[in-house]
């Protein structure tokens, strides 16, 4: 897929913070979420700033006649809205939809990527040791560049989501950072 993509053009990539917080290990995740929100919305910003693509790759939960407008209202109308408001997609944000665990699997997401020509992607949102591992796998065997900012990443299992960020760094060149340390160079036109 990304074979001949440039290296140097990113994406932020934003896994399943979309959320209404409504399902099983919910109140597991949110205490790992909390302190996610106000550094993914730094680290949007700035992303937005450097004309920096920002993917949204949310799952459907399963409702298949909604669109993303419907996944964020849902999410903003529950008493976790809070999570959701610092993060939500803007004007030039894209969505993609998901029904399983990787960014990639079954999704247009490759599709975009490579018409994008970007060749490094920045991982984030949840779960650590579920949905941003197995995205990470599927980014790196199309050959992608791949970044996760550890403190950008929420968890439900902290010791899992410390061993698939080992994993990702070791098994798949992921390079694992901190959000302030992810730097997005500007594009060229």
């Amino acid at each position: 897929m990304a074979r001949g993509a440039d290296p140097t053009r990113s994406a932020l990539i934003v896994i399943d913070m979309i959320n209404t917080y409504d399902h099983e290990d919910a109140e597991l995740l949110m205490p790992s979420v909390e302190p996610v929100v106000p550094v993914l919305t730094e680290l949007l910003g700035r992303a937005r700033e450097a004309d920096v693509p920002v993917i949204y790759v949310n799952d459907n939960f399963g409702l298949w006649r909604s669109h993303h407008g419907e996944l964020l209202d849902a999410a903003l109308s529950q008493p976790n809205a809070h999570l959701i408001e610092p993060i939500r997609p803007d004007d030039r944000s894209l969505f993609v939809m998901k029904a399983r665990h990787s960014v990639f699997f079954e999704t247009p997401l490759s599709y975009l990527l490579w018409s994008l020509d970007v060749g490094h992607v920045v991982l984030t949102g949840q779960v650590t040791e579920q949905c941003v591992l197995y995205s990470a796998l599927d980014a790196h065997i199309r050959h992608l560049e791949v970044t996760v900012p550890r403190d950008a990443v929420a968890s439900i299992h902290p010791h899992l989501a410390s061993a698939a960020l080992e994993m990702m760094e070791r098994n798949m060149g992921a390079r694992i950072t901190t959000a302030k340390e992810t730097e997005f160079p500007p594009r060229e036109a």
